[in-house]
Protein backbone atom coordinates (compact mmCIF):
# COMPACT_ATOMS: atom_id res chain seq x y z
CA UNK A 1 0.00 0.00 0.00
CA UNK A 2 2.83 2.42 0.87
CA UNK A 3 4.56 1.71 -2.46
CA UNK A 4 1.30 2.31 -4.35
CA UNK A 5 0.72 5.60 -2.52
CA UNK A 6 4.26 6.72 -3.27
CA UNK A 7 3.79 5.96 -6.95
CA UNK A 8 0.50 7.89 -7.02
CA UNK A 9 2.19 10.89 -5.42
CA UNK A 10 4.92 10.79 -8.05
CA UNK A 11 2.37 10.71 -10.86
CA UNK A 12 0.18 13.45 -9.36
CA UNK A 13 3.12 15.77 -8.74
CA UNK A 14 4.43 15.44 -12.30
CA UNK A 15 3.35 17.62 -15.24
CA UNK A 16 0.44 16.32 -17.31
CA UNK A 17 1.50 13.47 -19.55
CA UNK A 18 4.73 12.81 -17.66
CA UNK A 19 5.29 9.86 -15.34
CA UNK A 20 8.41 9.78 -13.13
CA UNK A 21 9.30 6.71 -11.07
CA UNK A 22 12.42 6.10 -8.94
CA UNK A 23 14.17 2.88 -9.99
CA UNK A 24 17.45 2.92 -8.03
CA UNK A 25 17.66 4.98 -4.83
CA UNK A 26 21.13 5.59 -3.42
CA UNK A 27 21.68 4.16 0.05
CA UNK A 28 19.02 1.49 -0.46
CA UNK A 29 19.30 -2.24 -1.19
CA UNK A 30 22.95 -2.66 -0.25
CA UNK A 31 24.64 0.10 -2.25
CA UNK A 32 25.93 3.52 -1.28
CA UNK A 33 25.29 5.10 -4.70
CA UNK A 34 23.75 4.12 -8.02
CA UNK A 35 25.16 5.72 -11.14
CA UNK A 36 25.61 5.41 -14.93
CA UNK A 37 22.16 4.41 -16.24
CA UNK A 38 21.52 2.48 -19.45
CA UNK A 39 18.08 1.66 -20.84
CA UNK A 40 16.90 -0.65 -23.63
CA UNK A 41 13.68 -2.28 -24.80
CA UNK A 42 13.95 -5.98 -25.66
CA UNK A 43 12.38 -7.60 -28.71
CA UNK A 44 9.56 -8.80 -26.41
CA UNK A 45 8.91 -5.26 -25.16
CA UNK A 46 10.55 -5.62 -21.75
CA UNK A 47 12.38 -2.60 -20.38
CA UNK A 48 15.83 -3.25 -18.93
CA UNK A 49 17.36 -0.61 -16.65
CA UNK A 50 21.08 -1.04 -15.97
CA UNK A 51 23.41 0.88 -13.68
CA UNK A 52 26.55 0.66 -11.59
CA UNK A 53 25.98 -0.22 -7.94
CA UNK A 54 28.73 1.50 -5.97
CA UNK A 55 29.14 -0.35 -2.70
CA UNK A 56 31.05 1.94 -0.35
CA UNK A 57 31.10 5.42 -1.87
CA UNK A 58 30.18 7.68 -4.74
CA UNK A 59 33.56 7.53 -6.53
CA UNK A 60 34.04 6.18 -10.04
CA UNK A 61 36.42 3.46 -8.86
CA UNK A 62 36.18 0.94 -6.05
CA UNK A 63 33.85 -1.98 -5.35
CA UNK A 64 31.40 -1.51 -8.22
CA UNK A 65 28.89 -4.05 -9.56
CA UNK A 66 26.79 -4.01 -12.72
CA UNK A 67 23.05 -4.28 -11.95
CA UNK A 68 19.76 -4.60 -13.83
CA UNK A 69 16.04 -4.28 -13.16
CA UNK A 70 13.25 -5.38 -15.53
CA UNK A 71 9.82 -3.94 -16.27
CA UNK A 72 7.05 -5.58 -18.27
CA UNK A 73 4.52 -2.73 -17.91
CA UNK A 74 6.26 0.18 -19.64
CA UNK A 75 8.13 1.21 -16.51
CA UNK A 76 5.24 1.46 -14.07
CA UNK A 77 6.77 -1.24 -11.84
CA UNK A 78 10.23 -2.78 -11.69
CA UNK A 79 11.63 -6.11 -10.59
CA UNK A 80 14.09 -6.44 -7.69
CA UNK A 81 17.61 -5.68 -8.83
CA UNK A 82 19.87 -8.51 -9.95
CA UNK A 83 23.59 -8.57 -10.58
CA UNK A 84 24.74 -8.89 -14.18
CA UNK A 85 28.40 -9.07 -13.17
CA UNK A 86 30.65 -8.47 -10.17
CA UNK A 87 34.12 -9.64 -9.23
CA UNK A 88 36.04 -10.30 -6.07
CA UNK A 89 33.32 -9.87 -3.49
CA UNK A 90 34.32 -6.80 -1.48
CA UNK A 91 37.52 -6.27 -3.49
CA UNK A 92 37.96 -2.87 -5.15
CA UNK A 93 37.22 -4.03 -8.68
CA UNK A 94 35.34 -1.59 -10.88
CA UNK A 95 32.74 -3.22 -13.13
CA UNK A 96 30.65 -0.78 -15.13
CA UNK A 97 29.99 1.35 -18.21
CA UNK A 98 27.00 -0.70 -19.44
CA UNK A 99 26.28 -0.45 -23.17
CA UNK A 100 23.53 -2.87 -24.27
CA UNK A 101 22.09 -3.43 -27.74
CA UNK A 102 19.33 -5.74 -29.00
CA UNK A 103 19.96 -7.89 -32.06
CA UNK A 104 16.56 -7.79 -33.75
CA UNK A 105 17.44 -10.84 -35.85
CA UNK A 106 18.13 -13.20 -32.96
CA UNK A 107 16.53 -11.45 -29.98
CA UNK A 108 19.82 -11.71 -28.11
CA UNK A 109 20.81 -8.77 -25.95
CA UNK A 110 24.51 -7.99 -26.18
CA UNK A 111 26.21 -5.74 -23.68
CA UNK A 112 29.74 -4.40 -23.52
CA UNK A 113 31.19 -3.38 -20.16
CA UNK A 114 34.52 -2.50 -18.58
CA UNK A 115 36.77 -3.78 -15.82
CA UNK A 116 38.73 -1.00 -14.10
CA UNK A 117 38.51 0.98 -17.37
CA UNK A 118 41.38 -1.15 -18.68
CA UNK A 119 39.63 -4.22 -20.06
CA UNK A 120 36.53 -4.62 -22.22
CA UNK A 121 34.13 -7.53 -21.69
CA UNK A 122 31.10 -8.69 -23.64
CA UNK A 123 28.10 -10.56 -22.22
CA UNK A 124 24.73 -11.53 -23.63
CA UNK A 125 21.27 -12.70 -22.63
CA UNK A 126 19.14 -15.21 -24.51
CA UNK A 127 16.11 -14.98 -22.21
CA UNK A 128 14.96 -11.37 -22.36
CA UNK A 129 17.47 -10.13 -19.80
CA UNK A 130 16.64 -12.58 -17.02
CA UNK A 131 20.06 -14.24 -17.02
CA UNK A 132 23.43 -13.31 -18.50
CA UNK A 133 26.37 -15.25 -19.87
CA UNK A 134 29.74 -15.14 -18.14
CA UNK A 135 31.43 -12.00 -19.53
CA UNK A 136 34.11 -12.71 -22.13
CA UNK A 137 37.28 -10.64 -22.11
CA UNK A 138 37.64 -9.16 -25.62
CA UNK A 139 40.32 -6.62 -24.72
CA UNK A 140 42.70 -8.10 -27.31
CA UNK A 141 40.40 -6.87 -30.11
CA UNK A 142 38.60 -4.02 -28.31
CA UNK A 143 41.60 -2.03 -27.02
CA UNK A 144 45.04 -0.87 -28.17
CA UNK A 145 48.31 -1.38 -26.20
CA UNK A 146 48.95 2.36 -25.80
CA UNK A 147 45.51 3.13 -24.33
CA UNK A 148 45.56 4.15 -20.67
CA UNK A 149 41.76 4.27 -20.35
CA UNK A 150 38.82 2.68 -22.15
CA UNK A 151 35.09 2.97 -21.62
CA UNK A 152 32.10 1.45 -23.37
CA UNK A 153 29.03 3.65 -23.77
CA UNK A 154 27.62 4.28 -21.31
CA UNK A 155 24.16 4.11 -22.81
CA UNK A 156 22.76 2.08 -25.69
CA UNK A 157 24.27 0.58 -28.80
CA UNK A 158 22.41 0.32 -32.11
CA UNK A 159 21.85 -2.19 -34.91
CA UNK A 160 22.19 -0.80 -38.44
CA UNK A 161 19.29 -1.25 -40.86
CA UNK A 162 20.50 0.26 -44.15
CA UNK A 163 23.02 -0.47 -46.89
CA UNK A 164 25.80 -3.02 -46.95
CA UNK A 165 26.30 -2.81 -43.19
CA UNK A 166 22.69 -3.69 -42.34
CA UNK A 167 22.60 -5.96 -39.29
CA UNK A 168 25.85 -4.61 -37.85
CA UNK A 169 25.87 -4.07 -34.08
CA UNK A 170 27.58 -0.82 -33.07
CA UNK A 171 28.64 0.18 -29.55
CA UNK A 172 29.79 3.78 -28.93
CA UNK A 173 33.01 3.87 -26.87
CA UNK A 174 35.89 6.14 -25.89
CA UNK A 175 39.53 5.85 -24.90
CA UNK A 176 42.52 7.88 -23.73
CA UNK A 177 46.22 7.49 -24.46
CA UNK A 178 47.64 9.80 -21.79
CA UNK A 179 47.02 10.84 -18.19
CA UNK A 180 43.67 11.80 -16.68
CA UNK A 181 44.07 15.50 -17.54
CA UNK A 182 44.91 14.98 -21.21
CA UNK A 183 41.44 14.36 -22.66
CA UNK A 184 41.73 17.53 -24.76
CA UNK A 185 44.71 16.07 -26.65
CA UNK A 186 44.60 12.30 -26.04
CA UNK A 187 40.91 11.53 -25.58
CA UNK A 188 38.96 10.07 -28.50
CA UNK A 189 35.61 8.45 -29.20
CA UNK A 190 35.42 5.28 -31.29
CA UNK A 191 33.09 2.41 -32.12
CA UNK A 192 33.06 -1.28 -31.29
CA UNK A 193 31.17 -3.30 -33.90
CA UNK A 194 30.16 -6.82 -34.89
CA UNK A 195 29.06 -8.15 -38.29
CA UNK A 196 28.29 -11.70 -37.14
CA UNK A 197 25.62 -11.19 -34.49
CA UNK A 198 28.04 -10.72 -31.61
CA UNK A 199 30.36 -13.65 -32.23
CA UNK A 200 33.36 -11.42 -32.99
CA UNK A 201 34.07 -7.72 -32.48
CA UNK A 202 36.32 -5.06 -33.99
CA UNK A 203 37.12 -1.44 -33.16
CA UNK A 204 36.85 1.50 -35.53
CA UNK A 205 39.33 4.32 -35.98
CA UNK A 206 39.36 7.15 -33.39
CA UNK A 207 37.61 10.49 -33.80
CA UNK A 208 39.35 13.83 -33.48
CA UNK A 209 40.98 14.43 -30.08
CA UNK A 210 39.14 16.08 -27.22
CA UNK A 211 36.27 13.59 -27.30
CA UNK A 212 34.94 11.27 -24.60
CA UNK A 213 31.63 9.49 -23.80
CA UNK A 214 29.44 9.31 -26.89
CA UNK A 215 26.21 8.09 -28.46
CA UNK A 216 25.45 7.11 -32.06
CA UNK A 217 22.45 7.03 -34.42
CA UNK A 218 21.88 5.87 -37.99
CA UNK A 219 20.70 8.56 -40.42
CA UNK A 220 18.27 8.09 -43.32
CA UNK A 221 21.07 7.92 -45.91
CA UNK A 222 22.92 5.18 -44.00
CA UNK A 223 25.55 7.44 -42.45
CA UNK A 224 26.16 7.25 -38.71
CA UNK A 225 26.22 10.35 -36.54
CA UNK A 226 28.14 10.33 -33.28
CA UNK A 227 27.36 12.88 -30.57
CA UNK A 228 30.21 13.33 -28.08
CA UNK A 229 31.13 14.75 -24.70
CA UNK A 230 33.77 17.35 -25.52
CA UNK A 231 36.87 18.62 -23.73
CA UNK A 232 37.48 21.49 -26.14
CA UNK A 233 36.45 24.02 -23.50
CA UNK A 234 33.41 25.34 -25.37
CA UNK A 235 30.68 23.67 -23.26
CA UNK A 236 29.11 22.33 -26.43
CA UNK A 237 28.52 18.79 -27.68
CA UNK A 238 30.62 17.72 -30.66
CA UNK A 239 29.31 15.68 -33.60
CA UNK A 240 30.97 13.62 -36.34
CA UNK A 241 29.66 11.35 -39.08
CA UNK A 242 30.75 8.06 -40.63
CA UNK A 243 30.07 6.75 -44.13
CA UNK A 244 31.36 3.24 -43.49
CA UNK A 245 29.29 1.99 -40.58
CA UNK A 246 31.47 3.47 -37.83
CA UNK A 247 34.84 2.22 -39.07
CA UNK A 248 36.14 5.77 -39.64
CA UNK A 249 34.88 9.23 -38.68
CA UNK A 250 35.00 12.64 -40.32
CA UNK A 251 36.15 15.79 -38.56
CA UNK A 252 34.04 16.71 -35.54
CA UNK A 253 32.26 20.05 -35.14
CA UNK A 254 30.63 21.74 -32.17
CA UNK A 255 26.83 21.92 -32.14
CA UNK A 256 26.08 25.52 -31.03
CA UNK A 257 22.67 24.58 -29.62
CA UNK A 258 23.68 21.60 -27.51
CA UNK A 259 25.17 23.23 -24.44
CA UNK A 260 26.73 20.84 -21.93
CA UNK A 261 28.61 20.90 -18.60
CA UNK A 262 31.05 18.25 -19.95
CA UNK A 263 28.83 15.27 -19.18
CA UNK A 264 27.39 12.16 -20.79
CA UNK A 265 24.26 12.54 -22.93
CA UNK A 266 21.76 10.34 -24.79
CA UNK A 267 21.08 10.45 -28.54
CA UNK A 268 18.59 8.14 -30.30
CA UNK A 269 16.37 7.83 -33.36
CA UNK A 270 12.60 8.03 -32.99
CA UNK A 271 10.78 5.95 -35.61
CA UNK A 272 13.61 6.57 -38.11
CA UNK A 273 12.43 10.11 -38.92
CA UNK A 274 13.20 12.14 -35.81
CA UNK A 275 16.15 12.40 -33.43
CA UNK A 276 15.93 12.78 -29.66
CA UNK A 277 18.65 14.10 -27.36
CA UNK A 278 18.87 14.48 -23.58
CA UNK A 279 21.45 16.01 -21.27
CA UNK A 280 21.88 18.60 -18.50
CA UNK A 281 21.39 21.65 -20.74
CA UNK A 282 23.61 23.94 -18.72
CA UNK A 283 27.24 24.62 -17.87
CA UNK A 284 26.65 22.72 -14.62
CA UNK A 285 24.89 19.43 -13.96
CA UNK A 286 21.33 20.72 -13.69
CA UNK A 287 18.32 21.13 -16.00
CA UNK A 288 17.82 17.71 -17.56
CA UNK A 289 16.32 18.58 -20.94
CA UNK A 290 14.95 16.52 -23.81
CA UNK A 291 15.29 17.89 -27.36
CA UNK A 292 13.77 16.95 -30.72
CA UNK A 293 15.24 17.36 -34.23
CA UNK A 294 13.20 16.93 -37.39
CA UNK A 295 16.15 17.38 -39.77
CA UNK A 296 18.64 14.78 -38.51
CA UNK A 297 20.44 17.02 -36.06
CA UNK A 298 20.85 20.15 -38.17
CA UNK A 299 18.51 22.07 -35.86
CA UNK A 300 16.87 21.39 -32.50
CA UNK A 301 13.68 23.51 -32.47
CA UNK A 302 11.89 21.58 -29.72
CA UNK A 303 13.10 21.24 -26.14
CA UNK A 304 11.43 20.61 -22.83
CA UNK A 305 12.76 20.69 -19.28
CA UNK A 306 12.36 17.35 -17.53
CA UNK A 307 13.98 18.21 -14.20
CA UNK A 308 15.13 21.70 -13.16
CA UNK A 309 17.38 20.59 -10.31
CA UNK A 310 20.57 18.52 -10.17
CA UNK A 311 20.80 15.93 -12.97
CA UNK A 312 23.59 14.17 -14.87
CA UNK A 313 23.71 10.98 -16.99
CA UNK A 314 20.69 9.74 -18.99
CA UNK A 315 19.54 7.20 -21.57
CA UNK A 316 16.51 7.51 -23.85
CA UNK A 317 14.52 4.66 -25.43
CA UNK A 318 11.44 4.30 -27.63
CA UNK A 319 8.80 2.07 -26.04
CA UNK A 320 6.54 -0.39 -27.92
CA UNK A 321 3.59 2.04 -27.76
CA UNK A 322 5.76 4.81 -29.29
CA UNK A 323 6.02 6.63 -25.99
CA UNK A 324 9.48 7.77 -24.91
CA UNK A 325 11.32 6.53 -21.85
CA UNK A 326 14.33 8.07 -20.17
CA UNK A 327 16.41 6.68 -17.32
CA UNK A 328 18.38 9.47 -15.68
CA UNK A 329 20.29 10.60 -12.61
CA UNK A 330 18.61 13.27 -10.47
CA UNK A 331 18.19 14.59 -6.96
CA UNK A 332 17.45 17.63 -4.81
CA UNK A 333 20.92 18.43 -3.46
CA UNK A 334 22.96 16.15 -5.70
CA UNK A 335 22.42 14.58 -9.10
CA UNK A 336 23.37 11.18 -7.68
CA UNK A 337 20.58 10.65 -5.15
CA UNK A 338 18.52 8.38 -7.40
CA UNK A 339 18.09 7.02 -10.90
CA UNK A 340 14.59 7.81 -12.15
CA UNK A 341 12.58 6.44 -15.05
CA UNK A 342 10.33 8.91 -16.84
CA UNK A 343 7.85 8.14 -19.58
CA UNK A 344 6.03 10.57 -21.87
CA UNK A 345 4.41 10.82 -25.28
CA UNK A 346 5.88 12.79 -28.14
CA UNK A 347 2.91 15.13 -27.72
CA UNK A 348 4.14 16.08 -24.23
CA UNK A 349 7.53 16.99 -25.64
CA UNK A 350 6.14 19.31 -28.33
CA UNK A 351 3.31 20.69 -26.17
CA UNK A 352 5.41 23.41 -24.51
CA UNK A 353 6.70 24.59 -27.89
CA UNK A 354 3.12 24.99 -29.11
CA UNK A 355 2.20 27.00 -26.02
CA UNK A 356 5.02 29.48 -26.65
CA UNK A 357 3.84 30.24 -30.21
Amino acid sequence: MKQLLALLLIVISSPAGLVQTPVFVSGKDGYHTYRIPALIVTKKGTLLAFCEGRKTGRGDHGDLDLLVKRSSDFGKTWSPRSIVHEEGGAAKITIGNPCPVVDQSTGFIWMSLCRDNKKVFITHSKDDGQTWSKPKDISDVATQPNWTWVATGPGNGIQLTRGKHAGRLVMPCDHRRGGRNTYNTNGHSHSLYSDDHGKTWRIGQPTDPGMNECAVVELSDGRLMMNMRSYRGNNRRAVATSRDGGETWGHSTDDPVLVEPVCQASFISYNQNLLLFSNPASKSRIKMTVRLSRDEGKTWPVNRLLNAGPAAYSNLAVLPDDSIGILYERGEKSAYERITFSRFKLEWLVEEKKKRK
